[in-house]
């Protein structure tokens, strides 16, 4: 018998692309709020649920955006979306409803969480190298290809043209789009780079030469001796900017790669039957007018009308 799948859901990768998905007039509260995050975040998890056809759901949460140990490997690691207080640059009308929808997967019984200093890249990454599968992960971070995994029935549902778009990775899908398997993933982001997590990779190496250098030699520390090694096949500029690179590529390599060993509690994982606080989920759907999408995915998740 074929089991169905538990549903890793990256929350902030799907609730950003909600809120800018959906304009704020076209989602506000009874008194006016804007609640685009929350009705389109409930309906790409309905529509997920549905067609996927999972039986089991957690939503990652980042309980740190910017963990200290990774900006102590990589000062410049997402330092350029830190607001002037400290926090990180987002928009108000977003920051208010996260506790929103928090408050309404509580209600609902839906497992969610988060660990202290770490992002829900980390969460995920420990849940999908524990949890029985087959794993489906929801996320629009290129980052998490490093949790697939054919053997565990790992893969990612990779939302970056949003939910209705999703591309399906496994491993082929990976080679076959950037040319290394899954699990050398976080070697090729050490040397191309990110800019949007501020991670500078190695200049004049891009996506295409790091892939051939991955695919020629393996991890960043068998990259790196092969540039020290004369007879190795080099070109003289791409041996240079490795050497040069040679402080920085051992730490970018541990701030790509997702931990897999968080102290993440047992959860209940399964679909909800029903409403863990109904009085609570009443409430909410009154006061924020999230009857139809907090129906949606009822419906989804099997509850009776």
């Amino acid at each position: 018998m074929e089991h169905r799948p538990l549903l890793l859901i990256d929350a902030a990768s799907l609730y950003f692309r909600a809120f800018h998905g959906i304009p704020e007039a076209a989602a506000r509260a009874p008194d006016g709020t804007p609640v685009n995050a929350v009705r389109g975040f409930l309906d790409m998890i309905a529509t997920l649920v549905r067609t996927r056809d999972a039986d089991r759901l957690v939503c990652a949460l980042d309980a740190d955006w910017r963990p200290a140990w990774r900006v102590d490997l990589v000062p410049s690691y997402k330092a350029h979306r830190l607001d002037p207080g400290g926090g990180e640059q987002a928009p108000a009308s977003l920051e208010r409803q996260v506790p929103i929808l928090l408050e309404v997967l509580a209600a609902l019984g839906v497992a969610s969480l988060g660990v202290a200093g770490h992002e829900a890249d980390d969460v995920i990454a420990t849940l999908a190298a524990r949890e029985p599968g087959p794993i489906e992960v929801a996320s629009g971070d290129r980052d998490l290809i490093q949790v697939i995994d054919d053997d565990r029935a790992v893969r990612l549902l990779y939302c970056g043209r949003g939910v209705a778009k999703l591309e399906v990775l496994d491993d082929a899908a990976v080679r076959a789009k950037y040319g290394v398997p899954a699990a050398r993933y976080a070697d090729l982001a050490a040397m191309r780079g990110d800019p949007s997590d501020g991670l500078p990779g190695v200049p004049g190496v891009g996506e295409k030469t790091a892939a051939r250098l991955v695919a020629l030699y393996g991890d960043v520390t068998a990259i790196l001796a092969a540039a020290d090694d004369p007879d190795a096949a080099f070109g003289p500029g791409v041996r240079g900017r490795l050497l040069a690179a040679r402080d920085y590529l051992p730490l970018g390599r541990r701030v790509t790669t997702v931990r897999t060993d968080l102290p993440v509690p047992p959860l209940l994982t399964g679909l909800p039957a029903q409403a863990a606080d109904p009085d609570a989920l009443t409430s909410l759907v009154q006061r924020w007018g999230l009857a139809s999408p907090v129906r949606r995915l009822c419906d989804a998740m099997g509850w009776p009308g």
